[in-house]
C-alpha cells in the first residue's frame, strides 16, 4: 500500500504534478493482482473472525468433587453464531488427552459482557474468558479453573519419507486436475490428483473454516475420497458427538472411534494407510479395502473394513484411480500432501 501524507506534499502545485504518477502505480498494481489471481485462482476466504471466535477453543485443568480430590476435566466451547454458545465437558481431559466421552456434560449460554461466555445446567455455573474458564456449582461455590490450550496434531509439518510422491507443498497445483491454489499458498477443494492409485499412505494437513452460523453437514464440509470410492469425512464437528458423518467418520459406514476435531482455523491432519479391495480376473470382489486412519495423531480406525463405496464415489472395481479433495462449497483448504505407495 502506499500512503500519501500531507507532509510530504507542500505545495497544491506539486500534488498535481505527482497525481499522474500516482495514479500509474494504483493502475500497475492492479494489472499486478489481476495477474496472480489468474495464477491462484479466486481465494476463498474464511468468515471474518468476529468477538465470539475468541471465546470458542479447548480449555483444561482440574475441577474439585464433592468427597473426592480435584479431577482433571477438559471443556470445549463452541460459537453458535449471533452470540450464542456450546459448551462440552469431559471428565478426564480432552478427547485423545484422558477426556470421558461417555459422562461428558453438555450446556448452552450466550456472550454475557463483551469477553466472557456465562453458561449454567447440570447444577453448575460456567464463566468463559479468551484465556480461561470458571466452574461453580449453584450455589456459587468455585470448583476450579481451565486454562485455555491450542492443541496442535503431533503430525503437524510431517515431512515426505524417501521415496514418497509428494502432491502438494504449497506453489503450484501441478499433480492435480482443476486444482486451485489461495494466495496464501493453500489448496482449494475441489481437486483430483492427476495420478490413480492402489495401496498406499497418505498424509494431509486440512483447515476448516469458522463458519458460526452454519449447522450440519453446511459446516465446513469436504472429504478425502480414496480412489474416489471412500470418503474419509471433513467436518467442522468440533466439540460434536463424533458420528460416522461428521469428521473423521467412514461417510455413512464407520464413525470414528472418538471425535479428534480440533476449532476451525487450526490446522489438522489426517494419516491414513488404505489397502483396496481385491478382485478376481472375472471381477468378483475377493476382499473388502481396509483402511486404518490418525486424526490429528490419535488413532481412530484401526484396520477398519470399507464393505462398498461411500456416498457419492465411485463404484468399486478392481482399477486404481485418483484422490478426490471434495467440494462441498466450504472454504475448506489443503497443505502439505504427501503419499507413500504400498
Amino acid at each position: 500500500m502506499i500512503r500519501l501524507a500531507l507532509q510530504d506534499v507542500p505545495s497544491t502545485r506539486r500534488l498535481r504534478a505527482t497525481l499522474p504518477c500516482f495514479l500509474a502505480i494504483c493502475l500497475a498494481c492492479c494489472r499486478l493482482a489481476a495477474a496472480a489471481d489468474a495464477s491462484f485462482g479466486t481465494p476463498q476466504n474464511p468468515a471474518p473472525i468476529d468477538v465470539d471466535y475468541h471465546l470458542q477453543g479447548e480449555f483444561t485443568g482440574w475441577l474439585s468433587a464433592p468427597e473426592s480430590s480435584p479431577r482433571a476435566a477438559g471443556l470445549q466451547v463452541v460459537a453458535l453464531g449471533n452470540g450464542e454458545f456450546r459448551a462440552v465437558e469431559y471428565p478426564g481431559g480432552l478427547p485423545g488427552n484422558g477426556g470421558d466421552m461417555r459422562s461428558r456434560r453438555i450446556y448452552s449460554g450466550q456472550r454475557g459482557t463483551l469477553r466472557t461466555a456465562e453458561f449454567a445446567g447440570q447444577g453448575r455455573r460456567l464463566q468463559v474468558h479468551p484465556w480461561s474458564a470458571e466452574v461453580r456449582d449453584a450455589s456459587g461455590r468455585l470448583l476450579g479453573r481451565l486454562a485455555r490450550v491450542q492443541r496442535i496434531s503431533r503430525t503437524l509439518g510431517a515431512r515426505p519419507p524417501a521415496g514418497a510422491q509428494v502432491l502438494f507443498l504449497g506453489r503450484d497445483a501441478r499433480e492435480f486436475t482443476k486444482g486451485n491454489v489461495t494466495y496464501d499458498h493453500f489448496l482449494v477443494a475441489g481437486a483430483d490428483t492427476n495420478d490413480s492409485f492402489g495401496d498406499f499412505s497418505l498424509h494431509v494437513e486440512f483447515r476448516t473454516p469458522y463458519m458460526p452460523g452454519a449447522r450440519g453437514q453446511g459446516r465446513g464440509n469436504s472429504g478425502v475420497y480414496l480412489q474416489e470410492r471412500y470418503e474419509v469425512q471433513i467436518l467442522d464437528s468440533f466439540g460434536l458427538e463424533g458420528a460416522d458423518n461428521e469428521c473423521g467418520g467412514l461417510y455413512k459406514q464407520r464413525a470414528p472411534r472418538l471425535n479428534m476435531c480440533f476449532p476451525p482455523l487450526i490446522w489438522q491432519t489426517y494419516d491414513i494407510d488404505f489397502m483396496a479391495a481385491r478382485f478376481d480376473p472375472s471381477g468378483r470382489k475377493l476382499s473388502n479395502a481396509r483402511i486404518s486412519a490418525r486424526h490429528n495423531g490419535v488413532l481412530i480406525h484401526d484396520n477398519t473394513e470399507l464393505i462398498a463405496k461411500t456416498g457419492g464415489g465411485a463404484a468399486e472395481g478392481p482399477d486404481p484411480r485418483p484422490i478426490r479433495f471434495q467440494d462441498h462449497g466450504n472454504p475448506v483448504h489443503f497443505r502439505n500432501i504427501w503419499l507413500v505407495k504400498r
